[in-house]
């Protein structure tokens, strides 16, 4: 079995490896095209090579929604591939996200190509309507993308919460903290207290909500009653 010090210097070399494709995949697909080299050992800085500007971040940020997502769910995360999201600018944005796996089979970053096809769009609606085959076309989930963890969680929270916590009944807490916690806040440290104090509540009553939120979610998968 290999030392971890052995595994972290793995981990490092496909990074190091990894950082000229980012270059070569924009240079390929040109201004449309941004690919993001995340390495989630460090998930408040995560964004270790960048290319291409389509979410607006920079090399030293953090990760996106997306990102805490694949770290809630661990090794047991796989790629997400082709498929479309609305950055909060508005911007239609098709993506692949690549796991990085080290040899043990854990997972520790991502490689992530955005595409923006929002002209491409526009266009085939456009064309559409000409055609008179338009329809309205579907609502596209908003991903949120930020240069640090606290803004992305913020934004998370405020497309969440449509009452003050005072009007929400407890099914309708436990739901809030069921979907947050769907969504990979809580696998971001200081998110608790972060989601705690937007909500008005205490740490203590955040983490009992959330204990509560994932043992419901485990009744359920299990069918216990």
């Amino acid at each position: 079995m290999m030392s971890e010090r052995a595994l972290e210097a793995e981990r490092d070399a496909i990074v190091a490896a990894l950082t000229p494709v980012v270059d070569g995949l924009v240079a390929t697909f040109g201004p449309v095209c941004e690919v993001v080299l995340h390495d989630y050992r460090n998930p408040d800085k995560s964004v270790v090579a960048l290319a291409g500007s389509v979410t607006g971040r920079a090399v030293g940020g953090a990760m996106s929604e997306i990102g805490m997502r694949i770290v809630s769910r661990g090794d047991a995360a796989g790629d997400e591939l082709n498929y479309v999201t609305r950055t909060q600018a508005g911007r239609t944005v098709k993506s692949s996200t690549m796991v990085l796996r080290d040899s043990t089979g854990t997972v520790f970053g991502a490689l992530c190509v955005n595409l923006d096809v929002t002209a491409a769009s526009e266009a085939h609606a456009l064309l559409g309507a000409l055609a008179g085959i338009g329809g309205t076309p579907a609502e596209l989930p908003v991903t949120t993308f930020g240069d640090d963890i606290d803004s992305v969680v913020d934004a998370i929270l405020d497309t969440h919460r449509h009452q003050p916590w005072g009007a929400l009944d407890r099914a309708e807490r436990l739901t809030l903290f069921r979907s947050l916690d769907d969504r990979g806040v809580f696998a971001v440290r200081r998110a608790i207290e972060q989601v705690a104090t937007r909500l008005g509540i205490s740490r203590a009553s955040a983490y009992s909500y959330l204990s509560q939120a994932r043992a419901t979610t485990t009744d359920s998968d299990t069918g216990a009653e």
